[in-house]
């Protein structure tokens, strides 16, 4: 197995809640998603399924992919996924392989494909940022994907298990929270389809480069790369200045995200190559998130993609996203 490295990374997301529990009718995968008041979250179950024992994931029955609707409105600032049985008790974090939540109706900060709003990995456990300061708005009506894999290493079997996400959230109403902010992810890889690629031997780096889709601000920031990886970096191809250097500008710009590698091996390394960076971005005030525009040849392929309607692995965002919040660091750079 590919080995992983991680670097500080920010995320956000944010759903909405009501004032009371509200279900939204399981779709045909046995899929749901609810507010619970009492615990303050916005809830989504998965279908259930078997888990035998001894059962890698490339193997076991995966969970449906399902599409929901939002319930209600308001914000996320947090969340955390667990397994748990068919009597809600949580079950061994091992079990979880990744999850990732997409929303259909928005786009991508630098590209015109579906926004990532989270994703998980049984290493992430529980990402919380301050309610008061920042929240993703969704809206009552809206769609969300969600989708996981499982894998039972253990000895026991688990019947009737679900993937469930609980997502911290403030109702709409309230006067907090003080800044609407989304999550944002740009990797080499882009534009659709997986982020790992097949890593040649000895030195080589990949790039993407694009421009964001609304001004606002970068005010936290951090990637992800594999093993032989020696750098990775998010500059601004305008000024040549790394992002985290950079001073507030108000011209457009455009920003490369590079990852360099030294494979010692002399063999290539199939899906051993890998740059993602992400983090979190505040719109100026009075922007509003872009929509998705589902006429677009990328967002038709990214969907078909993660929807698993079209060949290759699963897109995944989990190792992105996996450092808790006290391990982000903070850019505060302007974008136009």
């Amino acid at each position: 197995m590919t080995a992983h490295r991680f670097l500080p990374v920010t995320l956000l997301l944010a759903l909405g809640p009501g004032d009371g529990r509200h279900a939204g009718p399981p779709d045909v995968t046995g899929a749901r998603i609810f507010t619970d008041p009492g615990r303050g979250a916005l809830v989504i179950d998965l279908a259930s399924l078997e888990l035998p024992a001894h059962t890698p994931h490339h193997t076991l029955a995966q969970p449906p992919i399902a599409m929901l609707e939002i319930p209600s409105d308001g914000y996320v600032h947090g969340f955390r996924v667990a397994v748990v049985d068919s009597a809600g008790h949580e079950l061994p974090d091992e079990l979880i392989h990744h999850f990732n939540l997409i929303d259909p109706d928005h786009r991508e900060l630098f590209l015109p494909i579906s926004r990532r709003l989270l994703a998980a990995g049984h290493e992430t456990g529980a990402v919380r940022l301050p309610g008061l300061l920042f929240g993703l708005p969704l809206r009552r009506g809206e769609h969300v994907v969600a989708s996981a894999m499982v894998e039972n290493l253990t000895a026991v079997t688990y019947h009737g298990a679900r993937v469930r996400l609980v997502m911290d959230f403030t109702p709409a109403g309230r006067p907090w929270p003080f800044f609407r902010a989304s999550p944002w992810q740009m990797d080499v890889a882009f534009p659709v389809g997986d982020k790992s690629f097949t890593l040649a031997p000895g030195r080589s780096e990949r790039s993407y480069e694009g421009s964001p889709a609304v001004p606002g601000k970068i005010i936290g920031l951090g990637g992800h790369m594999h093993d032989y990886g020696r750098l990775i970096e998010f500059v601004d191809v305008t000024t040549g200045k790394p992002i985290y250097r950079a001073v507030p500008v108000t011209e457009d710009h455009r920003y490369r995200v590079t990852v360099y590698y030294d494979n010692p091996t002399g063999q290539a390394v199939p899906d051993g190559g890998m740059g993602v960076v992400g983090g979190l971005f505040v719109p100026d005030r009075g922007v509003e998130w872009p929509a998705a525009d589902r006429s677009d040849s990328l967002y038709q392929q990214d969907y078909r993609h993660y929807m698993r309607q079209s060949g290759g692995h699963e897109m995944r965002m989990a190792e992105t996203m996996s450092m808790p919040p006290a391990a982000h660091e903070h850019a505060g750079h302007r974008h136009h």
